[in-house]
């Protein structure tokens, strides 16, 4: 008798290409969501996650390509200034012209998970059906994370999440040991669900939904006292309010506008109370302390030195901490790693070359992502650009008081929302036509005049 083998049935290249295309998009963004959770993706294991699962991810999406028997890539205008910065790295480390250059090495690992990333995500975020599906992910994180943060706000035991107990202390709230970062974070989300909530793109009810949760995590930015966070939002609602203005919206998102900012002051007076109130104040106060010379101005002063010493091309990425404690003017007993001011460490880091690029950079993007906000109202594009822009203009703002880009969970996030908002419209899937029922002979026969 002859025995017959069983042969393995033949994967469809439509299905693996398509199974491979969804690792992809929800391991690249399944990656920003995961730094944040641990902790900012600061310390050495979470970093390995990072740098580790960009490059696997982009093995992954190669073999699609193989699959698919091509390779197609989408792109972005925001890849010359990016390829610039890269050969500024690239020399620094060839040429040894960096302060210390097993930190610059490691500087430039993470850029590089960074810009796999952003390809990553420009490559996978195609269609506006998963634009739709990812703001509602993303806004639903944002909101369990807030939640928590309020929740450890109510009842707090001095450790993250209840449970990890900080190294070297710090300001707790939320997942960050720094309170500043847990806002920079925010200021990147919030845009999302606050957004959704003044388009027609979702149902009344998700729209409300969406409305409350901004308002929730607006709350935990100024409840966190980060006062670089609370400028940082007021900056995104101006400029909101100016492309709302400009454009000359409807009555609807007007209304909807002043109902968010109800919920908050409530959110904010039932939870805030006198501390929150006295943090706000305290602002201006704040301000003139640091102008008359506190250790923030220092420090930017400080930078400024480091910077005339190497002006063209800097110290190197990353050597911050190393090069700084020669040009300290005052003393301290704390180890300052960051410059608190994101400009003047890049210019002490990169120098003016390095400063011009970010510059170059930050001109592409916006005039990028502003000319798709137009219909936003109603356009998944519109949308997701102006989401991308109002997050990206608060933490540029965060910026100038603080080193949120240093944190790599809020630079990863940061740089893809940068890609995003400056890559080519989403494709829309046509809607299918319901076909028109065949005439009948007797309609046939009638005269023209009558069928119409």
């Amino acid at each position: 008798m002859r025995t017959h083998r069983k042969t393995k049935p033949k994967v469809d290249p439509r299905v693996r290409s398509a199974f491979l295309g969804n690792v992809v998009f929800y391991g690249t963004f399944g990656l920003l969501m995961f730094g944040p959770i641990a902790f900012g993706a600061v310390e050495d294991w979470s970093i390995f996650v990072l740098e580790t699962g960009a490059a696997a991810l982009t093995l992954i999406w190669f073999a699609k390509q193989w699959t698919d028997g091509e390779i197609s890539v989408r792109w972005n205008p925001l890849y010359p200034p990016m390829a610039a910065f890269g050969l500024l790295l690239l020399v620094q480390i060839v040429f040894h012209s960096t302060a210390y250059r097993h930190d610059t090495i490691a500087g430039a690992m993470l850029y590089c998970a960074y810009a796999m990333l952003c390809f990553l995500a420009g490559q996978s975020l195609l269609r506006t059906a998963q634009a739709r599906r990812l703001a509602v992910i993303f806004a639903l994180y944002g909101f369990v994370l807030a939640a928590l943060a309020l929740l450890q706000g109510v009842a707090p035991n001095g450790r993250l999440f209840w449970l990890r107990q900080p190294r070297m202390g710090g300001w707790i709230y939320g997942s960050y040991v720094n309170h500043n970062h847990y806002a920079g974070l925010m200021e990147m989300l919030i845009p999302v669900p606050l957004v959704l909530s003044l388009t027609r793109l979702a149902q009344e009810k998700e729209r409300i939904a969406a409305g409350v949760a901004a308002a929730v995590m607006v709350a935990t930015v100024f409840l966190s006292g980060s006062r670089g966070g609370m400028l940082a939002v007021f900056a995104e609602l101006a400029v909101l309010a100016t492309i709302l203005l400009r454009q000359k919206k409807s009555m609807r998102i007007a209304v909807a506008a002043a109902a968010f900012a109800v919920v908050l002051v409530g959110i904010l007076t039932w939870l805030g109370g006198k501390e929150l109130t006295s943090r706000v104040t305290s602002i201006s106060r704040e301000a003139r302390t640091e102008i008359s010379g506190g250790m923030r101005l220092s420090i930017d002063r400080d930078a400024i030195r480091m910077f005339r010493q190497k002006p063209v091309a800097g110290w190197g990425l990353g050597t911050f901490p190393v090069v700084y404690p020669q040009f300290r003017s005052f003393y301290t007993n704390f180890f300052v790693n960051e410059a608190h001011n994101d400009y003047l460490q890049l210019l002490a880091e990169m120098g003016l070359l390095g400063f011009a690029t970010m510059v170059w950079f930050l001109i592409v993007l916006y005039r990028a992502a502003l000319r798709k906000t137009r219909n936003w109202t109603v356009n998944v594009t519109g949308a997701l650009s102006l989401a991308c822009i109002l997050g990206l203009s608060g933490i540029l703002v965060h910026s100038l008081f603080d080193f949120n880009l240093q944190i790599p969970a809020n630079a990863a996030l940061f740089y893809v929302l940068c890609s995003l908002a400056a890559a080519p419209p989403l494709l829309q899937r046509a809607r299918r036509r319901k076909p028109t029922p065949a005439p009948t002979e007797t309609r046939a026969e009638m005269p023209a005049t009558e069928v119409g």
